[in-house]
């Protein structure tokens, strides 16, 4: 089999569970989702304790716990269970059978905890010990720096297409119709992935397709936006769908949402020495729904996108010798890991010699620069879509003109639109745009 290949059978080594969790009655419906999975802790000694994480501004996550008499925390956790819920609706977004077959080839390659069940509306997966990031947290070298690491290790040894994908592109999938709350209905995948013909789908561009396919067009003003915003992708894919990038046909397995949530450090390991050397944090990531092949471009602006958090506080995106710090971390890993995994099905780069390697990371600086107002245009098409779907408390509107607006004001610096209108450099454009 290809190395750019995984069995679909992968993702059916888990439990399914014809029940549904109900955020109305959660602890009662998480309780009978974690005893379908774990009976024995129904009759055995201890308490059965819920932990909610957050209710984030997509999904509902739980931490289900069994207090054993005499067991520490560390002993607690290690059996612990994680039960996230969808939220409502997300199906027009996110490719539910798509985001469990990759959980489970992440977890072959011991990058994602133990997938252990799914149910109607989620998913239950063995517990990561360890300190979910805040937004501060990623501008801390020692922190970015471990998740360039990672980010270069999942980018250099993960298969860019499943084994489905590669069936569908020789044999032209023909599925049906995907319906959507929000719209009559979104064209059937065959037709989306024509979109980007000569790539593996889906991917980064298809998914964006997709989602502008599901806006609403009730009123002229709609229509417009949806309009506008397909020129928009359109000219956007012909810019940058070449750009060489690194991985397979410049794609690579993108995590395309690494927030500061979705980053664990995890705990020092017993057998970790004292070093001289600056301390680097080992991290790893979770939540994979969006997961999707993409230019490595796009996932590491994004991630660069997200230091300023949910508050899009601009002042703290990463300086370009911090972007650089970043790339030089990641390109080492991902030349590490394609060399140790030979996975030479991946690799794109020229890194034989130190003058090689510094090309390399100038070239990737550039790229990433290029594809810096992309984020903007992904989450903002989200975001509207958000809008008329979810039930959770946030200002998804709000959130997407923000978003959005990051995208224009990178159209008209790369244009140089706003230089030629005398108008003032914004706040996220000025600050990409500092030395140190």
């Amino acid at each position: 089999m290809s190395p750019n290949l995984i069995q679909r059978k992968s993702s059916e080594q888990f439990q399914r569970i014809s029940l549904s969790y109900n955020n109305a009655d959660s602890q009662a419906s998480a309780l009978r989702l974690v005893l379908s999975l774990l009976p024995e802790w129904e009759h055995s000694e201890g308490r059965i304790e819920f932990i909610r994480f957050t209710d984030g501004i997509t999904n509902t996550l739980l931490k289900a716990v069994k207090r054993r008499p005499g067991y520490t925390e560390e002993q607690i956790d290690n059996e612990a269970i994680l039960l996230r819920a969808y939220g409502k609706g997300t199906e027009v977004l996110i490719d539910r059978q798509r985001e469990t077959m990759s959980h489970s080839l992440l977890a072959q390659h011991k990058l994602a905890p133990l997938l252990l069940a799914r149910f109607e509306n989620g998913l239950l997966y063995k517990f990561i010990r360890g300190r979910v990031c805040h937004s501060i947290d990623l501008s801390d070298e020692a922190v970015y720096k471990g998740v360039a690491r990672r980010l270069g290790e999942w980018h250099a040894i993960l298969p860019v297409v499943f084994e489905d994908d590669a069936q569908n592109a020789t044999n032209g999938d023909q599925n049906t119709l995907l319906s959507s709350s929000t719209s009559k209905s979104i064209p059937c995948t065959k037709q989306i992935n024509k979109f980007t013909p000569n790539r593996f789908a889906p991917n980064l561009w298809t998914v964006m397709q997709k989602w502008i396919f599901a806006l609403q067009t009730g009123t002229e003003a709609e229509r417009k936006r949806k309009d506008t915003l397909q020129h928009e992708l359109d000219r956007t894919v012909k810019e940058l769908v070449d750009t060489p990038g690194v991985g397979k046909d410049s794609l690579v397995f993108a995590h395309c949402d690494l927030l500061c949530g979705n980053v664990i450090i995890q705990p020092p390991s017993p057998t970790s020495k004292a070093s001289l050397a600056p301390p680097v944090e080992t991290v790893s990531f979770i939540d994979y729904e969006y997961a999707t092949p993409s230019p490595a471009s796009f996932d590491i602006a994004n991630h660069f996108a997200e230091w300023g958090g949910l508050e899009c506080d601009y002042a703290v995106l990463p300086t370009r010798s911090q972007r650089r710090t970043f790339l030089r971390e990641y390109l080492a890993s991902y030349q590490y890991y394609t060399i140790s995994s030979q996975n030479f099905s991946n690799a794109s780069l020229r890194l034989s010699s130190k003058g090689g390697f510094d090309d390399e990371v100038e070239r990737l600086f550039m790229e990433v620069d290029a594809f810096r107002g992309i984020p903007g245009l992904y989450w903002g098409i989200w975001a509207l879509i958000q809008a008329t779907i979810s039930q959770i408390d946030f200002d998804y509107a709000a959130y997407a003109e923000v978003r959005l607006g990051e995208y224009w004001a990178w159209r008209a610096e790369q244009s140089g639109e706003r230089v030629r209108e005398g108008a003032e450099m914004p706040p996220r454009e000025r600050r990409w745009a500092e030395e140190s």
